[in-house]
């Protein structure tokens, strides 16, 4: 037993030069390094409770016991520069509420993860809803156009492909945020041969936008459309309620009104959109 009275491992004393007790190096020799550790955990464990039974004059145990609970210390550790989380399992990372999106605006979302797990790894939705226009892909990719605006509360599942197979889940709430909206000032009607009105355009994404827009009438016979209002111009950020007027002779018929708002953001490649539609209107005075 002198080795010790020195303070030195007798294993740890053939690896000087190499961490071998902070398990130092990565890849498979860093794991067999860590591996030779534990062993030598359970070495310690067992020769202190060996000291401590002969300077008590001797006492009972059971060592295969007492080297399970060893083994179960070491292992449970979490190897250096891993929370106990991560080697446990898969962890999502990303946190709530996930980037805004916008009605009609093209979303883009990977979601992330990090630990020890097996791929490929399968997504889903377990609970609650997404914005209608978005889905989910089974390999973690959020995509679509909202149809509307609003907040939605959803939690996702993430399984990984080991045997056993390792599952997670977390909440999430995405935000539909009204960026570009119409809305109707003075409702489209006929003025004796004429059909006009005007709209509100409201502007509350962080930039200024390149806005085009335009006004349809759709004749409900055949479906042939003239253009009765548009403009192009800039729109600043945090414009509200911006009035926007047209207006246009037509033949006599029947006619649908659609009002249509695209803007743009080039730094960003994003891009806006917003429409209307009126009721059938009929004109009545004309050639």
């Amino acid at each position: 037993m002198g080795w010790v009275s020195h303070g030195r491992h007798p294993i740890s004393a053939r690896f000087r030069g190499w961490d071998i007790l902070s398990g130092a190096g990565n890849g498979e020799r860093g794991e067999r390094w860590r591996a030779v550790n534990t062993r030598i955990g359970v070495l310690r464990v067992l020769g202190s409770a060996i000291l401590f039974c002969i300077g008590m004059g001797g006492c009972q145990m059971n060592l295969t016991d007492l080297s399970e609970e060893a083994v179960s210390a070491q292992t449970q550790q979490a190897p250096p520069g891993r929370t106990a989380e991560e080697s446990n399992g898969v962890v999502i990372m990303d946190e709530s509420p996930l980037p805004d999106a916008y009605p009609r605006t093209a979303y883009l979302y990977t979601f992330h993860v990090r630990g020890n797990y097996v791929t490929p790894l399968h997504w889903r939705i377990e609970k609650g809803e997404l914005p209608p226009g978005i889905k989910l892909e089974d390999h973690g990719t959020l995509h679509g156009e909202p149809e509307r605006a609003g907040e939605f509360q959803f939690t996702v599942s993430v399984t990984d492909s080991g045997k056993p197979q390792q599952a997670v889940q977390k909440q999430f709430v995405l935000r539909v945020v009204a960026g570009l909206e119409l809305a109707w000032k003075a409702p489209a009607h006929v003025s004796g041969s004429r059909i006009e009105g005007s709209t509100q355009v409201t502007n509350t994404t962080p930039d200024d936008i390149d806005l085009t827009f335009i006004v349809l009438a759709v004749a409900t016979e055949n479906s042939r459309a003239t253009a009765i209002g548009y403009q192009h111009f800039l729109l600043k950020r945090g414009t509200i309620g911006m009035e926007l007027s047209f207006g246009e002779n037509l033949p006599r018929g029947s006619y649908k009104v659609h009002v249509d708002a695209v803007g743009e953001v080039a730094k960003k490649n994003a891009i806006y959109r917003d429409r209307m539609e009126s009721s059938a209107l009929y004109v009545a005075v004309g050639p």
